[in-house]
């Protein structure tokens, strides 16, 4: 999401680190750079100029122009008020209230309330071992109950039976009482939407929030929506309190302004972030994590606990062996393409290393992207169990079978052969090196980049 405003704050810092000493005019003219950035990435303006004069008046400081490293004294400070706009920490969903709490969602319509609702049935219920129940408030959307229905039996996630012809606030009442007797922890309630803040919408939120007392009332805002998406924030906290927010559509093309803006214009924390379109594509929202990615500093706390939370212990440590070994099959790349593709990818997993913007551009510029991933398992996916458990005997005849039956060319077939030809080369050297030996080695290629940038392990 925030790509564009990454490259521009890159460039900008890069200039001051280059500088060594630094002068007032040269604070000054990076500060001015840093503001047009800023609101070119759509965040709002109060907010803009807070940023700018609190980074100024502590930048120009004696002890920022004579530091060792006055580039990166700038860069620390503009990190520590990114961070301090964000929320300063991460702040979790209260659920610390009498069962059944009502969680109530608001927002415009098509913000992507209803998936939101699932998603967070689903991670309170698998993640938080909470009994949750769903219910539609949306009467006035086409088939919006039944959407809920569907995605609640994806997710594994009760939904409360749709009844024709009943209100946004009847229906509510109903949800409690259904929660009460089923004896459920939170009861979820995904409410209606409108193309833009209105005071039938308003009225019929409040009456619900009245009818309820939710413990939570998280407004669901596309970020997409650009610095719209802070005005609707201002309308519904005005009316209804907001406790938190929820940005969904992190992972697409929007300019990152909406989310360094609604903290600071509500004073309510960003509670999660939906970052793809599954069920299980939501994310606690870290503010110094999401300040160090802005800054091109990565995610690295982010990308191993993703990691702990996609690969597989028992086969984690089955690889280990083999690749101790050096007997890595075709099979156990396949594994390892899997579980990046479950990671978010090669672009979700390269977005959270630090300093590799300039890697993923050549790797733009080369067109390595995530294709490649699939493309890999579709070729491992057309060989045969011996095949993969036994590379050397794939000739010419089989290579062209495989093409085919891949949608790919021969000359893709050869280059995952050499691929895996050189890992395993690899690990046979690391398994005669040793522990210490493989620590100051590392890795020389990664699934996923064959012929590209390479990486480190």
């Amino acid at each position: 999401m925030f790509d564009a405003l990454t490259d521009r704050l890159g460039e900008i810092f890069d200039r001051l680190r280059r500088r060594g000493a630094l002068s007032e005019s040269d604070v000054a003219a990076a500060l001015r750079e840093l503001r047009i950035a800023l609101l070119e990435a759509d965040v709002a303006l109060p907010v803009v100029k807070k940023l700018v004069e609190d980074v100024s008046h502590k930048a120009v400081g004696a002890e920022i122009l004579r530091s060792v490293t006055p580039g990166q004294m700038v860069v620390k400070l503009v990190h520590d008020h990114l961070v301090e706009m964000l929320g300063g920490s991460a702040v979790d969903l209260n659920l610390a209230a009498a069962p059944p709490a009502a969680i109530m969602l608001v927002g415009l319509q098509g913000s992507g309330k209803t998936t939101t609702t699932a998603k967070i049935g689903r991670q309170l219920q698998e993640r938080d071992k909470k009994k949750v129940l769903m219910a539609s408030l949306d009467v006035a959307r086409p088939a919006a109950q039944e959407q809920l229905r569907t995605l609640g039996e994806q997710a594994g996630v009760a939904t409360l039976p749709i009844i024709a012809g009943q209100q946004p606030v009847d229906i509510a009442r109903r949800a409690l009482q259904a929660g009460r007797l089923g004896g459920y922890d939170i009861v979820l309630l995904d409410t209606a939407g409108r193309l833009h803040v209105d005071e039938q919408l308003m009225d019929e939120m409040t009456a619900v929030r009245d009818a309820t007392a939710p413990v939570e009332t998280l407004l669901v805002a596309d970020a997409m929506t650009g610095q719209d998406a802070v005005n609707v924030a201002e309308g519904f906290h005005g009316r209804v309190g907001l406790t938190g927010i929820v940005l969904t559509r992190v992972d697409g093309d929007a300019r990152g302004g909406a989310a360094l803006s609604m903290r600071a214009v509500t004073g309510q924390p960003i509670k999660l972030i939906g970052v793809g379109e599954g069920l299980d594509a939501l994310e606690a929202f870290h503010p110094e994590r999401v300040a160090n990615r802005i800054l091109g500093m990565g995610d690295v706390v982010g990308l191993v606990e993703k990691a702990a939370e996609t690969i597989e212990q028992e086969e984690a440590e089955k690889l280990a062996k083999k690749m101790q070994k050096g007997s890595l099959d075709l099979d156990d790349l396949a594994l390892q393409l899997r579980q990046m593709r479950k990671m978010g990818g090669l672009t979700g997993v390269m977005s959270m290393l630090p300093g590799i913007s300039k890697v993923q551009k050549q790797m733009a510029e080369a067109r390595i992207d995530d294709r490649e991933i699939r493309r890999q398992e579709a070729i491992i996916s057309s060989m045969t169990p011996k095949e993969r458990k036994s590379p050397k005997i794939i000739q010419a005849s089989r290579k062209r079978r495989i093409a085919a039956g891949s949608g790919t060319t021969v000359s893709e077939v050869n280059k995952l052969l050499k691929q895996h030809l050189m890992m395993v080369k690899v690990m046979k050297k690391m398994g005669k090196m040793g522990k210490k030996g493989l620590m100051r080695q590392g890795l020389p290629g990664m699934p996923g980049l064959p012929g590209g940038p390479q990486m480190p392990s």
